[in-house]
């Protein structure tokens, strides 16, 4: 074999050679080709409908666990709110009903005599004297108890008699031969300061006018004195109130 044959056939090699790459690199591009066409081919045949369709679905379905929810914790919140209501109705109806009850507590207090008072009203002070023939003028409990029904007659709302308030159950008691004098079993003696709230002049008028108690005992010589005012202070009964036989 000489040099010219080799040559010639090693060309025809290279040739063959470049005929392979060129057909391997077709065949790669056809293949390519068909992929991309298949991929092209997939999308087209797919159903974006459905995708959109079934992304609006899920949303629905998540907006309406949202809903759901939403609207539990409204109920929720309305029957918190109910209540809340109820509660405070019910505070206000207690408070509204404590305080009728205090003020009916109050007035029967002011009534029972149990509470401090002060109001207009007449001071009378009575004392144990003697006339101008050196007879002694003793006050006694005939005098006091005629006096307290007087001015209770005269519209007197509250009494008392050296600070011992005058109530319905209240007791006026006289020992040792009347020379003692109780009153809510407590020991009192001259001067006697005996204080009425009420219409001063009316009170002051149904005593000193004629016939009237305090001027009875003025006409006998008694130290007796009668002074209106527009602020007089009688403090409460302090003792029990018990009933033996009330229910």
């Amino acid at each position: 074999m000489n040099i010219e044959h080799f040559k010639k056939g090693g060309k025809i090699l290279k040739k063959k050679g470049k005929i392979t790459v060129t057909i391997t690199i077709g065949i790669a591009c056809l293949a390519l080709s068909i992929v991309m066409f298949m991929q092209f081919k997939l999308v087209n045949e797919t159903d974006i409908t459905s995708i959109e369709n079934m992304r609006e679905e899920e949303l629905r379905t998540e907006l309406a666990n949202w809903k759901e929810q939403y609207d539990e914790a409204n109920e929720q919140y309305e029957q918190k709110s109910a209540t809340l209501e109820e509660y405070k109705e019910k505070e206000e109806s207690d408070a509204e009903t404590e305080n009728l009850v205090n003020e009916e507590l109050a007035n029967v207090n002011l009534i029972l005599g149990k509470t401090d008072v002060e109001g207009e009203g007449i001071t009378i002070t009575l004392r144990d004297s003697s006339n101008d023939d050196g007879d002694a003028l003793t006050i006694t409990i005939d005098n006091l108890n005629t006096i307290i029904n007087e001015l209770k007659m005269a519209g007197a709302e509250a009494i008392s008699v050296n600070e011992e308030r005058i109530i319905n159950m209240s007791d006026i008691a006289s020992i040792n031969d009347k020379s003692l004098i109780l009153i809510n079993g407590q020991r009192v003696i001259s001067p006697y300061v005996i204080k009425a709230i009420g219409d001063s002049t009316y009170l002051e008028s149904t005593l000193v006018g004629k016939g009237g108690s305090i001027d009875e005992l003025e006409k006998l010589g008694y130290d007796v004195a009668v002074e209106k005012s527009n602020k007089i202070t009688i403090y409460k009964y302090n003792k029990e109130i018990n009933s033996k036989y009330m229910q």
